[in-house]
């Protein structure tokens, strides 16, 4: 792993958890035969993928269910307290 794109990739992602999960995730798809977004002459996939972080080309985001599950409204009915009959 190269450390100047490590060092250029925390700028953009400063959590080193959120950083590896997304460097990770693109390195994969690189991986699995995504193109990358700038040229490199690196083989490595996740130095590509720190690159492109630390050029700003790739972003993230906490998804909808995320944020309903940390709602206090967003309790389901399994969450609920089931009513008795008497």
């Amino acid at each position: 792993m190269n450390n100047s794109y490590l060092a250029k990739a925390k700028q953009v992602i400063s959590d080193p958890q959120i950083l590896s999960i997304v460097a990770a995730k693109r390195a994969r798809q690189l991986a699995l035969g995504a193109r990358p977004m700038l040229k490199c002459n690196e083989e490595n996939y996740i130095d590509v993928a720190l690159l492109e972080i630390g050029e700003g080309l790739i972003s993230y985001e906490f998804g909808d269910e995320a944020a309903a599950e940390q709602s206090p409204e967003a309790v389901s009915a399994e969450d609920q307290p089931a009513e008795t009959q008497e």
